[in-house]
């Protein structure tokens, strides 16, 4: 199989005034002995490296026995021709492609079972191949949505979970991110596809493990990490291209997938701001802009503080656009203002509109939307007591004790505030005790800010004494 050997011998001639004679046997029914013909001179142009003859010939062979509709002779004479000592490269890969054209009109007229052998056929022929990578992948992605489309119509739940499978193992077995003959945008499309099909699969596997009982290590887990992991291979700035925005719009709709399995959110937010960004998007201010910057208010508010988390809170409360969105800035405004969110407060105000959307309607992160309240408070009271007695604090943030102390213990941990709790005079204090060196080294940066005043102010008095000299001076 090689392309480097220098043409010995044109045989355009010969094969013009073959073809005619082999046809006319062709048409006569006598396929053999027009293919055996054929053969004959496909072995001598083959021999001479004459590359357009010989291409010319083997696509004549296949499509002979296309016209015949004997496709068992079609998938030997492919797999045998490819195979065949100092095949051109050029020549296997134009036979492939000519045998991909078919593809689905074998599937209209002739049914799965003659076009699943061509494909095997050409996924075998093609198997290992640089040079036929691309059209490897195409024929993988074709078999791949075939298997799906078993998933979509079978009843039974083995043979649903089987049939997803396959079609996620046929696409993550390409790495075609390393595929140097496909267009930058294909390759894209595949990898979205890879992680679609895995997010499928994870979510069967899930729900399977959870009417079973069995731990998330029977689950999904495994293809969630793979769906990652197929989210690191798409390049985000080639996304941003105007003439790939349904592409990004794929993705970032499979990243919030995966983010939410994994109640991120945090990276929820920062994907909805993405999607929220895209210009088609952000013009629609009354539909899907709109449903965008809502959802990015929500997650933002359900995620845990941190200084990420914050400088996109403010961000967001800076733009005009959500002021156009009256309950949602006033949420946001409670995060951002530095005073004391009652719960019952926050139920009364939003509780009945939040409780209806899709992202609240499930408990957990209504839930999660009270712990972020809580630490809200309790981020407030350390900014403003030194120390509060545990009852004071318990019925400032509407909680037990034992709450209390869970969720002090919580940001402690996570360092968002400095805290100790002294049980036996219930008293909670948000200041770390100074060391005799803090002190001295506070005094001492205060005493030479003072110093430096005081040599300013006198340089100031010393700069208008000198102006008023001069003018009595004159």
């Amino acid at each position: 199989m090689s392309d480097n050997k220098k043409q010995e011998k044109d045989f355009t001639s010969e094969v013009d005034t073959l073809l005619p004679e082999t046809s006319s046997l062709a048409k006569a029914g006598k396929l053999q002995e027009a293919l055996d013909k054929i053969a004959v001179l496909e072995k001598q142009t083959r021999n001479a490296a004459d590359p357009k003859s010989t291409t010319t010939l083997v696509k004549t062979i296949s499509e002979y026995c296309y016209n015949a509709r004997d496709f068992d002779l079609l998938n030997s004479n492919i797999t045998l021709l490819s195979k065949k000592h100092g095949q051109l490269k050029s020549v296997i890969q134009a036979m492939v492609e000519q045998a991909m054209g078919w593809l689905e009109d074998i599937r209209k007229k002739e049914g799965d079972k003659q076009w699943l052998q061509l494909v095997e056929t050409l996924r075998e022929v093609t198997e290992g191949k640089i040079f036929l990578e691309t059209p490897r992948a195409r024929v993988t992605l074709l078999l791949s949505r075939y298997h799906e489309d078993l998933y979509n119509k079978s009843t039974s739940t083995e043979e649903k979970r089987k049939s997803l499978e396959t079609a996620s193992e046929l696409l993550s077995d390409l790495q075609v991110e390393t595929y140097s003959s496909m267009e930058r945008r294909e390759k894209t499309e595949f990898i979205l596809e890879q992680m679609r099909l895995l997010i499928a699969v994870a979510r069967l596997k899930d729900d399977v493990a959870k009417a079973e009982g069995k731990d998330s290590l029977a689950g999904g887990d495994a293809e969630w990490v793979k769906a990652r992991v197929g989210g690191r291979k798409v390049n985000e700035g080639f996304l941003k291209e105007p003439e790939n925005e349904d592409l990004k719009l794929k993705f970032y709709d499979l990243m919030i997938q995966h983010a939410l399995h994994q109640s991120s959110y945090l990276d929820v937010a920062k994907y909805y701001h993405k999607v929220w960004e895209t210009p088609s998007i952000k013009d629609d201010v009354n539909d899907k802009g709109k449903t965008a910057l809502e959802h990015i208010v929500y997650y933002i508010v359900l995620s845990p503080h941190d200084n990420e988390q914050s400088d996109m809170l403010n961000r967001i409360y800076l733009n005009p656009a959500l002021e156009k969105l009256q309950l949602h800035y006033n949420l946001v405004k409670c995060f951002v203002t530095r005073e004391l969110m009652r719960w019952p407060g926050i139920i009364e105000l939003y509780g009945e509109f939040l409780r209806a959307t899709p992202v609240f309607s499930i408990e957990k992160r209504w839930e999660d939307m009270h712990t972020r309240v809580i630490e809200h408070n309790i981020r407030v009271v350390a900014a403003y007591y030194t120390r509060i007695t545990l009852p004071r604090l318990t019925a400032l943030l509407d909680l037990d004790r034992k709450q209390t102390e869970e969720t002090i213990a919580r940001l402690v941990v996570g360092k968002t505030i400095w805290a100790r709790i002294d049980r036996p005079t219930e008293i909670v204090t948000f200041r770390s005790q100074r060391s005799a060196e803090d002190v001295m080294n506070d005094w001492s940066s205060d005493m030479q800010k003072l110093l430096g005043l005081v040599e300013k102010t006198w340089m100031g008095m010393n700069a208008a004494q000198a102006a008023q000299s001069r003018i009595k001076a004159s």
